[in-house]
């Protein structure tokens, strides 16, 4: 049987190695100690030694304070807490983390984490340098939390004193398990399975290839719209994010609306596809999805939707598209989507010149970007919530996580070839470069944003922390002036995945769209719910006339199996 030793060990190591596996993307050529960050942070305070002894300053005299305060003999007046708790900060929100020994654990540890960022911000550093740095610093302050380790949690030595253990035992069957899986569990996975409760919306494949699955769902209605709509998910992740559960999947949505929906199913990468590049996803992806949703439903046009990098890869298809003669959409709708990548977001602190250089060289010969590293990286931008948390909750009390179907989504991560997503992160994320027109060529032609000349809607969520609200508004100013742009409330994915049903949040809309962002959202007008039922209304304006509801596939594209499909179901492994 394992001992206490052995499991504090091992939960030892398992935060030491999450730590470096978060800040390893930010550490390259020789600096993987981190020590070149910290020699430029030392020099960047060595410019205004004033304001760094203040800081030292004043840290040393709260940590005296705190110590003053806890050898305090027992009845003396209350002494105001050096750094006050956070009810927000659900870390230490339990009244557990009252009582004085954890609560000078707590208090330090902030104090501390208020020394550390003040140092950070005084520092005059270049600011790409200084948003590493911060963000360097915060996965180490986040790591070295006083509830992630067991000696230092009050909530977990108290339950393992209730339970007489069990609760540790238990968090050790939950830590055997994630290290086998190699990332942290964030939901009951046992709760879900796609095609018995996730992606349940009836259809079938009707088209496959080496990259892609093409589902075609029945239809709800008894006529459809004439023009239908092909939906390109972005290529990180599984395409089941648009069809979670039947009362929040946004596909069920659209096809009772009366659209006739196909749905890009991007393959899980592997090895031996490692070298296929970025005009191979245009090509056998979205330029091939687009002509076979054509093909199957008899239709002229079609209006197309991408999510994400889906978007971008969909931006890019339509503009090849037109340089080579071809006007195949009737509309395009872009969701949490980037073209202008003027603003990363945090994303930013990962890629520079020699980031992108360094994973140039280690795809050189092929190979795929693991699924995890991806997983683990996005991750790693709320560490607290979504890895910490957990770590607590899993192994720490011995719990299991809350069925959630947008976490499981989350975790089931796909495999890129690695010629391709250094071909993404080079030209839009670190040179910008499909902004600006004729500067990329692809599939054999330059590609310019601003001649795919249609009517476009693009969504961006206020709080999205991976596609910045401004980003997508300077993005949708590419695409000519019939574009609308809406900004809709919560993050990334919750914003998006907002279904009618539940009548929550709410999206702005201002047809000012020529005014900067800032003069745009403080004109914008708020209204109540679901983002779904306007974007539906401008859709149906662009979906012609009424038909007979098709079924999937005919011709040269019979059934291939049922939605949704082999691909999806393949892990990353």
């Amino acid at each position: 049987m394992t001992s206490h030793t052995d499991a504090v060990q091992a939960l030892a190591d398992l935060n030491r190695k999450l730590f470096e596996q978060a800040v390893r993307p930010l550490l390259h050529d020789g600096d993987l100690d981190g020590a070149g960050i910290f020699r430029s942070l030392a020099a960047g305070l060595a410019e205004d030694t004033g304001r760094w002894q203040d800081i030292q300053t004043r840290y040393y005299r709260g940590q005296l304070e705190l110590w003053s305060n806890l050898v305090a003999p027992a009845g003396a007046a209350a002494v105001k807490p050096v750094a006050s708790l956070d009810p927000s900060d659900r870390r230490f929100r339990a009244q557990e983390w009252r009582e004085p020994y954890f609560n000078y654990l707590a208090q330090s540890y902030l104090l501390t984490t208020r020394w550390i960022s003040e140092i950070i911000d005084s520092a005059r550093l270049e600011p790409h340098a200084k948003r590493k740095i911060a963000f360097f610093a915060r996965q180490l302050i986040d790591a070295l939390s006083p509830a992630n380790f067991p000696w230092s949690n009050p909530e977990a030595l108290k339950l393992a004193a209730q339970t007489q253990g069990d609760s540790l035992a238990r968090g050790l069957k939950n830590l055997a398990k994630d290290l086998d899986k190699g990332l942290v569990s964030m939901t009951d996975e046992s709760a879900f399975e796609v095609g018995r409760n996730l992606a349940v919306t009836p259809g079938a494949v009707v088209f496959e290839n080496d990259f892609i699955q093409l589902i075609q769902y029945r239809p709800a209605t008894a006529t459809v719209f004439e023009r239908p709509l092909l939906m390109v998910p972005p290529c990180i992740n599984k395409y089941y994010i648009l069809d979670l559960q039947p009362e929040n999947s946004f596909v069920r949505f659209a096809v009772e609306q009366g659209h006739t929906v196909f749905m890009v199913s991007w393959r899980n990468m592997p090895a031996d596809m490692g070298h296929a590049t970025w005009d191979d996803y245009l090509e056998h992806g979205v330029i091939k999805a687009i002509e076979v949703a054509a093909e199957i439903s008899g239709a002229q046009k079609i209006n197309a939707l991408g999510f994400c990098v889906g978007g971008t890869l969909l931006a890019c298809a339509l503009a090849v598209l037109r340089a080579k003669g071809r006007d195949p959409a009737a509309s395009l709708t872009l969701l949490a989507t980037m073209l202008d990548f003027c603003d990363t977001g945090e994303l930013s602190v990962f890629i520079d010149e020699a980031y992108v250089r360094k994973r140039e060289q280690d795809f050189a010969a092929g190979g795929v970007l693991h699924g995890r590293e991806l997983a683990l990286t996005f991750a790693s931008l709320r560490a607290n919530d979504l890895i910490w948390h957990y770590v607590v909750n899993n192994y720490l009390k011995g719990r299991t996580p809350e069925p959630f179907d947008l976490l499981y989504w989350n975790g089931d991560s796909t495999n890129l070839p690695g010629a391709m997503y250094v071909y993404y992160v080079r030209n839009m994320y670190l040179e910008n470069n499909l902004r600006a027109p004729g500067r990329l060529t692809m599939c054999g032609v330059p590609v310019d944003l601003g001649r795919i000349g249609l009517p476009a809607y693009l969504l961006a969520t206020r709080e999205d922390h991976i596609v910045p609200w401004q980003t997508v508004y300077a993005s949708a100013r590419l695409l000519g002036d019939d574009t609308s742009f809406v900004l809709g409330a919560s993050g990334h994915i919750a914003g998006v995945v907002n279904p009618v049903s539940r009548n929550r949040r709410n999206y702005w809309l201002n047809d000012r769209f020529r005014d900067d962002p800032g003069q745009w959202l403080a004109r914008a007008v708020s209204h109540p719910g679901s983002w779904w039922t306007h974007w539906s209304a401008w859709l149906a304006r662009h979906s012609g006339g009424r038909v007979t509801a098709r079924a999937p596939g005919g011709g040269r594209y019979p059934e291939i199996e049922p939605a949704p499909g082999r691909y999806v179901r393949e892990k990353c492994g």
